[in-house]
């Protein structure tokens, strides 16, 4: 027995002796290689690149104003009720109010075709108490409690309509909460050009996104829509995209300088160029919309149009500056107030305008029944007219023929020939009595030919206008157009109020006696 365990502690014995030996024996590079990711060192020791102060500065900016206004900026669900054709999908505009749809499965639509759909947007918290500011867009067909509200902090309410203002695309909602964190609200006359924005917002359902640009522009106009939309945009390169709708547009400060609602494409998502609206407007409607759920507005009750260097010389401005009067509304506030088509507004209360979003911009902070100054310039000089505005529901339809000032004389046979203005590169020919009933014009002459890239064309006039006055004088023939045009000089304009069958507008032609390159 004792030798069998000295036996087998001798066998033992030498079985470690060998295991020693052969792992000896082995590549200490391999056995090395097994070990290796123990000392192993990830990453440099040190960043590349030390930030420069002013950079760090600006940074730490743009970090500490997004941390802040996050918490301002909630998202958006609706349920939204519409009539559509049997199998229409909710679509996006052609080119700027990017509506706010993003349906998530398929939509509902019952017998009657009504149509049932989800989308998302944004909205900024204006109050402690649960005033959120939207895009009207974003919350226009809404159902009954169909607006959900989300939180940063991921608390979820169902939303109030307070009241809608789609002419300039707000909206205001409220929820039940109180001690909310407030969005400071800016100042638009410390807004620069060149400044440096955040876009806070939940596009495309990636809740509170920040993207960062510059104020591109200020005062950007319409980029579509209908005629009576107030725009007078805040232009920036900072992303937006669909679900951005109602978002803040800030400032480094944290400041909210305006309401995220528009992009410019052809695409549907975002190329570049986005557009918000300014926050005097936003609040000058937020007022109206909190005291009583709708708009007192004042409306002046014209059609305007923007003035450019030919129409300046055809009106014998000094200078491009002004607004003109394309058209007025039948019984509206300027037409009672003696204001006239052709017309060019300079001024509102002492301001001067030059350019119809100024104008709209500056209107819209009176309520119906203020009276404005209003500066215009006709025939030659200047004249102040007070103009007491009215509310939208006072003003009828539209009528931009204005009464004719002056009858022409009796037009002869061989005056009712079609006339082709080579130079000008249009042509005109008589109207009839049906022209003038589906146009409701009571003389002129219809645009029977416009060549394209002649000078015609490049000053916006169109095939199928009627022409009905000439430099403030109505006209019944081609040869009372053929007189006056003829009887100007080379380099003179010639003012033409022409009537289509929804809108009306004013041409300046700039006189060419000689063809030129463009016309041959």
């Amino acid at each position: 027995m004792k030798k069998n365990i000295i036996i087998s502690a001798l066998l033992v014995g030498i079985g470690v002796f060998m295991g020693v030996l052969l792992v000896s024996s082995l590549n200490t590079d391999i056995l090395s290689s097994l070990y290796a990711d123990e000392n192993t060192k990830i990453g440099a020791a040190a960043p590349p690149v030390q930030m420069d102060n002013a950079v760090k500065l600006l940074n730490d900016a743009m970090a500490a104003a997004s941390e802040a206004v996050l918490p301002t900026v909630v998202y958006i669900n609706v349920e939204t009720e519409f009539k559509a054709p049997k199998g229409m999908m909710p679509r996006d505009d052609f080119h700027d109010f990017f509506k706010f749809f993003m349906p998530r499965g398929e939509d509902d639509e019952n017998d009657d075709g009504v149509q049932k759909s989800r989308g998302s947007g944004s909205g900024v918290i204006i109050s402690s108490n649960g005033y959120i500011v939207t895009n009207n867009h974003v919350v226009e067909n809404a159902t009954e409690n169909g607006i959900k509200v989300q939180t940063v902090d991921k608390k979820e309410y169902t939303a109030k309509l307070v009241g809608r203002d789609p002419s300039t695309d707000l909206a205001l909602i409220k929820i039940e909460a109180d001690n909310l964190p407030t969005a400071y609200l800016g100042d638009m006359e410390k807004v620069r050009i060149g400044e440096m924005v955040l876009a806070v917002g939940n596009p495309m359902g990636l809740e509170h996104t920040v993207t960062s640009g510059i104020v591109s522009a200020i005062g950007r106009g319409r980029m579509g829509g209908s005629g009576t939309d107030i725009v007078n945009n805040i232009q920036t390169d900072a992303a937006i995209n669909p679900g951005n709708s109602g978002g803040g547009l800030f400032d480094l400060n944290g400041a909210l300088i305006g309401i995220n609602t528009a992009i410019a494409t052809q695409t549907g998502a975002f190329i570049g160029y986005g557009f918000a609206i300014p926050v005097d407007l936003m609040k000058a409607v937020v007022s109206d919309l909190m005291d009583n759920g709708k708009i007192d507005r004042g409306y002046i009750g014209v059609y305007i149009g923007q003035i450019d260097e030919t129409m300046a010389k055809g009106l014998g401005l000094d200078k491009v500056k002004g607004v003109l009067v394309q058209g007025l509304v039948d019984d509206g506030a300027a037409k009672i107030a003696g204001l006239e088509k052709g017309d060019v507004i300079l001024e509102v209360d002492g301001k001067p305008v030059n350019s119809p979003s100024e104008l709209q911009a500056k209107i819209v902070f009176y309520r119906a029944g203020d009276k404005v100054n209003v500066k215009v310039w006709r025939d030659g000089k200047s004249i102040n007219k007070t103009v007491t505005l009215k509310g939208r529901e006072e003003d009828n339809l539209a009528n931009n023929n204005s009464d004719n000032k002056e009858k022409s004389e009796k037009s002869k046979p061989e005056d009712n020939q079609p006339v082709k203005f080579e130079n000008l590169g249009f042509s005109v020919s008589p109207i009839d009595n049906k022209i003038k009933k589906d146009y409701d014009v009571k003389n002129g002459v219809i645009v029977s030919d416009v060549r394209r890239f002649s000078v015609a064309s490049d000053r916006g006039l169109m095939r199928n206008g009627v022409i009905t006055e000439v430099d403030r004088k109505s006209i019944n023939s081609p040869g009372d157009l053929k007189k006056i045009i003829d009887s100007k000089k080379d380099g003179e304009v010639v003012l033409l109020s022409v009537k289509y069958p929804e809108r009306s507008q004013i041409v300046a032609l700039e006189i060419r006696k000689n063809l030129d390159s463009r016309n041959k």
